[in-house]
């Protein structure tokens, strides 16, 4: 860089390259934004619903009808 003044080639000043894009990120494992307190787990076998409850993962729960592991909707 000419003069220490952060001119130079293009690409190569400052801001450039990664870091730059702070606050953009998404979820866990490459997901949406969180899914949030709301919503519901899913039987994918039966279709049973049950209110999901913040903190404990769908998949954790079985289903009330079949048994089977339930989903987030």
């Amino acid at each position: 860089m000419p003069r220490g003044n952060g001119t130079g080639p293009l690409g190569q000043g400052a801001g450039t390259g990664r870091g730059m894009g702070r606050g953009q990120s998404k979820g866990r494992m490459g997901g949406p934004f969180a899914a949030g307190a709301g919503g519901s787990c899913v039987c994918p076998d039966c279709g049973a619903t049950v209110a999901h409850v913040a903190g404990q993962p769908c998949n954790t729960k079985s289903c009330p009808k079949c048994g089977t592991k339930m989903t987030r909707s």
